[in-house]
Formats: structure tokens, C-alpha cells, sequence
């Protein structure tokens, strides 16, 4: 991103607010979906690189976590914009919360299974009485869609599978409680990684590969926030100034890692782990924040076809949950 573009709709941004606020920046709260880590660092660096406050912008950036889910902060007033998984999104949405996705900085889909050498997993026509590890509150979709699509029951014995509701961790696989797991390619393959498991033992499966991708990380308003035209140049302008900072994440990934530590609260992040992490996720960036209609489409099918035995995402087609507007206004 270029800075003189983001100075362009900085211009714009404090020309259309009224004269007393033309002097101040415009405040945006932003709600991450998990606590800060590698996998927000082009956010993280555009407001410590100063890209959001050069783009008329003061924005608060807010971690995460188990207990933090951004759709409800969100729709109680507590973020302007989220980042979040778009099958929560589009599940808010059919629910009663009129989200709406702006933009899709991340292309494309980290959520991988790994199976250890030990499972005998080499392909899908393995899983039959195998147990696999699920992550669940809105990530599990996914798993039954490719579930349903492989025609196996989810109940277990000997012709389905058993199902481990896994944490978010690899101990499952670690700990020899599930013959595969579920892993995001930037965090929880690493800690199998680390656990001195030789790479080439392991087989791995990408759910986008598998044909029941998902979009993940994009970036989703309310809907009526989108009336008001100084709102969506904000919004362009923020989303111009995160891409900037993945732009600098990807080609300076020490760097970034740096900044993601320097903005953890917990304290256990280590300096090689969030390099791993920023060079995985800033991997899957796309060249345009511009959401990919077909990709869409595809996540869309996945949650339609997905039987999850608690509830589903979604059970029609949605209708205006995503908008072009705010991409349009920095192409």
C-alpha cells in the first residue's frame, strides 16, 4: 500500500466531518476474534507503524479470546469492526445481528487436520473408527461438511467416527487421545511441530483441498453503520492501512513478530514462534482486501451442507451479507 494513497483517504475521511471534528482523528474500536498474536500482525503493526493514525484514524485495537465472541460485542455496541470467521458471521447474521463483511484481507483457509504416523491415517478412506479431534463454538462446520460428504457417521464404531471435542491445543494428538486433530497451519501444526514430530510422518489434510473451505479472518460491520457515507471512508481507510500493515508483516516478519509480543498481555509468546506465525498468516493475504465472490459461495455451500448435530450454521441462503462498497473505494 502506498502512502500517499492512504493520505489521499485520510483527506477525504477529515473533509467529510463537520469543522469542530475535522481537527481530531476518526475513532474506530476494533474487536480481534483471539488474543493478539501473530495471526493479527498486519493490524498490529498498522497502528504501531502509525498507518491508521496517518489515515485520519484512532483505532483501538481489542484481544480476544475463549470467552470473547465478536459478534456479540459487536452487535452490543462495544467495536465498530470485528475480525471473524465468516461462518459465525453468517450465522449472527441469520440469528438476528445484520453483519455484514466489508472485507476479506485472508484469502484463503489455514484450518488443516493433521493425523499422527501412528493413527495408519494416509488418506480419507482411513477415518472409518478413527477419532478426530474438533474444535467447536462456530468451527466445527467445516468437519461436518466434509463428514457428510465422505458419507461417514459422526457417531463412531466402526464405520464412522468418533469425535473429541478438542481445546484449542495439540495435546490431543500429543497426549495419544485422537488419531488426527484439528489445526490452524500458523499456530497448533507448529506446536506438533515443536513437539519433535518429523514433518514427513504426519498427513495432513486442508479443508479448502478437501472442497469444504471457509473464509476466516475478514473484517464485518452492522449493517446500518453502512448508511452514513463518513463511516464507510473510515472504513476504506482502515482497511487500506491494515493491508499496508500486512504488506510490512510479510516482507519484515521479525519485525512484526516484535510488535506481536510487544502487545501480548500474557506473556508466553516467544520471538521464533510469532515469526512462524507471522509468515503463515501473512501468507494467506490476498493481493486485493476485495472478498472473492466464489470463495464465498464456497463457504456459503460448506455451512448449507454441513450437519452438525448441536445446530447449524446457517439453513438458507443469506442475502446481504457482504457489501463491495468500502473495497470499491480504494481500487
Amino acid at each position: 500500500m502506498k502512502a500517499l494513497k492512504i493520505a489521499t483517504l485520510a483527506g477525504m475521511l477529515l473533509a467529510s466531518a463537520s469543522p469542530a471534528f475535522a481537527q481530531d482523528l476518526y475513532p474506530v474500536t476494533f474487536q480481534l476474534k483471539w488474543v493478539n498474536q501473530g495471526q493479527f500482525a498486519g493490524y498490529l503493526v498498522a497502528k504501531d507503524m502509525g498507518y491508521y493514525e496517518d489515515a485520519g484514524l484512532d483505532v483501538t485495537i481489542n484481544p480476544g479470546g475463549p470467552d470473547i465472541a465478536p459478534e456479540q460485542v459487536i452487535a452490543g455496541g462495544g467495536a465498530d469492526v470485528i475480525t471473524t470467521w465468516m461462518a459465525a458471521g453468517l450465522a449472527a447474521r441469520e440469528r438476528g445481528v445484520p453483519l455484514v463483511n466489508i472485507a476479506q484481507p485472508f484469502a484463503t483457509t489455514a484450518l488443516e487436520m493433521v493425523c499422527s504416523e501412528e493413527s495408519g491415517v494416509e488418506s480419507t478412506a482411513d477415518f472409518p473408527g478413527k477419532t478426530l479431534g474438533v474444535w467447536f463454538f462456530g468451527n466445527e462446520y467445516p468437519f461436518y461438511a466434509w463428514m457428510a460428504q465422505l458419507g461417514l457417521s459422526t457417531d463412531g464404531g466402526d464405520d464412522g467416527v468418533e469425535v473429541l471435542r478438542q481445546a484449542f491445543s495439540a495435546d490431543p494428538l500429543l497426549q495419544n487421545q485422537a488419531d488426527c486433530i484439528s489445526v490452524m497451519r500458523y499456530n497448533e501444526y507448529k506446536q506438533v511441530l515443536d513437539a519433535g514430530i518429523p514433518e514427513d510422518s504426519l498427513t495432513l489434510f486442508n479443508f479448502a483441498d478437501e472442497g469444504v473451505g471457509m473464509l476466516e479472518d475478514g473484517l464485518y460491520v452492522m449493517e446500518d453503520r453502512l448508511e452514513d457515507p463518513e463511516f464507510v471512508e473510515a472504513m476504506a481507510a482502515f482497511v487500506e492501512a491494515s493491508m499496508a500493515g500486512w504488506e510490512y508483516a510479510a516482507a519484515n516478519p521479525e519485525e512484526a513478530a516484535e510488535i506481536v509480543i510487544n502487545n501480548d498481555m500474557s506473556g508466553a509468546l516467544t520471538l521464533e514462534s510469532q515469526v512462524y506465525q507471522v509468515n503463515e498468516a501473512a501468507a494467506l493475504v490476498g493481493d486485493t482486501p476485495a472478498l472473492d465472490v466464489e470463495a464465498y459461495d464456497q463457504t456459503v455451500a460448506t455451512l448449507l451442507s454441513a450437519v452438525s448435530p448441536d445446530n447449524p450454521a446457517i439453513t438458507e441462503e443469506p442475502e446481504g451479507a457482504y457489501t463491495t462498497v468500502v473495497t470499491d473505494a480504494i481500487e
